[in-house]
């Protein structure tokens, strides 16, 4: 496994990586204490919605490149041997990566990844939120413009520094990668409390709302059909 840690992030033009675009990433390489920062000429316009989240508008990217660029440049900051590290990874930013590296013919790079959401659900049980700026709060890290990639990611690398200590990445990614028993439920309104003691009800919901189909949730799902209290 890559031994070099990346922190980095993506602003969109939506949230739905089969049909809408990157128009910013950013990354931090704290091994060699470079940024990288462009903006990305999606080919649409940015809707009204998603400028008013990260204030990126249809004249900021008239003149930047497109991700067949971009990625490229991308690729060539990050290397072949990282270990890309963003909040809500696995059902965000990687789904756009992937994406647009398809949609430009590009192999997929042979890099490892890093959910600090998923990481924050599992170790920190405790907390009620873990968004990347309540995580921020609880850490003590001065505040910073939300939303754009480049302060997101300085934030995100604070904030993986106070979860994961003096662990090095390839420790922190095995721990996060290793099968574990789920015994207690770690979200909602009964977070905390053991499965076997969770309202049928609660369940029903969760599996009507689709929230138990989702992949952060098999783990979840699989527990609740050992303990009989979901059809399998």
């Amino acid at each position: 496994m890559g031994k070099r840690a990346i922190f980095y992030d993506t602003e969109t033009t939506g949230i739905r990586s089969d049909k809408d675009r990157v128009i910013e990433i950013a990354a931090y390489d704290p091994l060699t204490n470079r940024t990288f920062e462009k903006l990305v000429h999606p080919g649409c316009p940015i809707p009204a919605e998603a400028t008013a989240i990260h204030h990126i508008t249809d004249e900021m990217v008239a003149n930047a490149a497109g991700f067949d660029v971009v990625g490229k440049e991308f690729v060539e900051f990050c290397g072949e041997d990282a270990v890309l590290i963003a909040h809500n990874n696995d059902t965000f930013d990687l789904l756009f990566l992937k994406a647009e590296y398809q949609r430009i013919q590009h192999p997929f790079p042979e890099w490892k990844f890093f959910d600090t959401l998923k990481w924050a659900r599992r170790y920190r049980p405790d907390l009620p939120r873990h968004t990347l700026q309540f995580l921020r709060e609880i850490y003590g890290i001065a505040a910073n413009n939300a939303h754009r990639a480049l302060d997101d990611v300085i934030v995100l690398h604070q904030v993986f520094c106070g979860m994961c200590g003096d662990l090095t990445i390839e420790q922190a990614y095995t721990l996060l990668n290793q099968p574990r028993s789920l015994t207690t439920m770690p979200f909602g309104k009964h977070q905390g409390r053991p499965l076997d003691q969770i309202p049928a009800d609660y369940i029903a919901w969760l599996k009507d709302k689709g929230a138990l189909d989702k992949d952060e949730n098999k783990q979840l799902r699989e527990a609740f059909q050992q303990l009989g209290l979901l059809a399998t």
